[in-house]
């Protein structure tokens, strides 16, 4: 039989292992593109998000910009991929696309996140 002390000591490891093993999902808000914002074909933007509350253990750190029409994103051709989630930015290549204003960035590393719609023009 054993000791309470050793059973308590037991029981407190692996609550601890299990605080250790923990991982919160991260969804930063894209900070830009903004509504209104209006990018020209061939350029290149930073993408930009906040991650002044992203928590100590974070599931995915691997992040993944798409760039989506009409809120269908267009999971065939990333803009930026295997960057880190907490940079905050990554440069993208606006890409030949049809013009207007229904675009918006998906920011994806735990979850995904949409900026707010903005204006891609060819010139």
């Amino acid at each position: 039989m054993i000791s309470f002390t050793t059973f308590l000591l037991t029981l407190l490891a692996l609550f601890n292992l299990s605080l250790s093993a923990h991982e919160d999902v991260f969804v930063p808000p894209v900070l830009y593109p903004r509504f209104n914002t209006v990018w020209i074909v061939g350029q290149y933007h930073n993408v930009t998000w906040d991650t002044d509350d992203a928590p100590v253990h974070i599931s995915n750190k691997i992040g993944q910009v798409y760039l989506a029409a009409n809120y269908i994103i267009d999971m065939d051709h990333p803009l930026a991929t295997g960057f880190n989630i907490l940079d905050g930015r990554v440069v993208i290549h606006v890409p030949k696309v049809t013009p207007g204003s229904h675009y918006s960035i998906v920011l994806m590393g735990d979850s995904g996140n949409y900026s707010p719609q903005f204006t891609i023009r060819s010139h």
